[in-house]
């Protein structure tokens, strides 16, 4: 994936930056780790504009971050709630999704602003953003500002590091994969409770019948 990502940004320069983040934000597995780094290299050899770089990787932040906004407004909290309620929907219940509203909408801006610096979170943090129908430019805004100062710092750590900019994704791995793993552990916990609940549910059912019956 590395040599792929190098191979488009030299072919297309600041524009190869800006595609690359952009699916970056809506696809996690690419890196943006690798990509802005580079891009940082590159305009070190005077073969791309850090300034341009930087404002292509931010605009293909936001885009890819108002795709996944408009699929939260798409889905809705009120059917995700209606999910949320089915017996064979194991992420969460409605209680859950209940609290993670009132939590986003009292703390939504600053989980937009931080998550933009949080490998993987930067993506996923779009969706409630449109299930909460937070405001589009407020969203733009902090959207924007997260992105461009998460762009900077590594465009410029690979613009100083030259043709060791690898280094930075070398560093920034094991946080990765420490937030998906957390991410993970999260979503496991959440089912295995689900299911607890579910089997506690059809166990005072079977009382409950018993006991009609009994009476």
């Amino acid at each position: 994936m590395t040599d792929r990502i190098v191979e488009l940004i030299n072919q297309i320069g600041e524009l190869g930056v800006g595609l690359l983040i952009l699916l970056e934000t809506v696809i996690p597995p690419i890196p943006s780790e690798v990509v802005l780094p580079f891009a940082g290299f590159a305009a070190a050899a005077g073969h791309l504009n850090p300034y341009l770089a930087w404002a292509a990787a931010t605009v293909g932040s936001l885009l890819g971050a108002y795709v996944l906004y408009w699929l939260g407004v798409a889905l809705s909290y009120e059917r995700l709630h209606h999910l949320a309620g089915r017996p064979w929907f194991l992420l969460f219940g409605q209680r859950d999704l209940d609290r993670g509203q009132r939590f986003f909408e009292a703390r939504g801006e600053v989980v937009v602003l931080v998550g933009r610096c949080i490998p993987f979170v930067r993506s996923v943090v779009s969706v409630p953003a449109g299930l909460t129908r937070m405001s589009f430019l407020r969203f733009s805004l902090l959207t924007a500002l997260g992105s461009g100062v998460w762009n900077a710092v590594f465009i410029y750590a690979g613009y100083r590091l030259g043709d060791d900019y690898a280094a930075v994704e070398r560093y920034l791995a094991p946080v990765s994969k420490a937030v998906v793993a957390i991410v993970l552990v999260v979503l496991v916990w959440l089912v295995a409770r689900r299911l607890r609940e579910r089997r506690m549910a059809r166990a005072r059912e079977t009382v409950g019948a018993g006991s009609r019956e009994a009476g």
